[in-house]
Parts: C-alpha cells; structure tokens; sequence
C-alpha cells in the first residue's frame, strides 16, 4: 500500500525545492517501490497456493499482472530503450 507515496516521494521533494534529496532517494525509493509491487503478489499467490485456495489465486494471479505492467514499462524504457548520451556507446 505504500508503494505509490514511495513512488511520489522523490517528486514531491523536487517539487519542494529539494533537488539534492531527490537524486539520492530517488533511486532507493523507485527500488523499494518495485521491489514491494513484485513481492507483495509473488507471496500471496505462493501462500494461496500451498493453501489450496483456488479464488485468491486467481486474484494474486491478476495483482500480479497489473504489477507486473509499470515493471515491464520501466525495465523496457528505462534500461533498454535509454536513450544514449552523446560520445556513449550503448
């Protein structure tokens, strides 16, 4: 559930005037915040699982693969479609 205010946190710091803060928790928050929308649904479908209960499953299984899209934007855009700076090879 903290995943979105983990996710806003390095914004709203820029926004306040705290551009030093933002760049050093930037990218330990977005980690946590990725970490925490993969974690939390591979668990629960793992628990559902070893419980033999079938509907919270599926729901852990549809959790999961809406986590999974904003993951698959940002490893996709933002580590394999970066865009290279100028004299870099990438």
């Amino acid at each position: 559930m903290a995943t979105p205010f983990i996710l806003l946190t390095p914004a709203i710091a820029l926004a306040m005037g705290f551009p030093g803060m933002r760049d050093e928790f930037g990218r330990i928050f977005g980690l946590a915040a990725l970490i925490g929308a993969v974690v939390a649904p591979v668990m629960g479908f793992t628990v559902a699982l070893v419980q033999r209960r079938r509907r919270d499953r599926r729901r852990f299984a549809i959790m999961g693969a809406v986590s999974g899209v904003p993951v698959l934007f940002f490893l996709i855009f933002g580590i394999l479609l970066a865009e290279c700076p100028d004299g870099y090879h990438c």
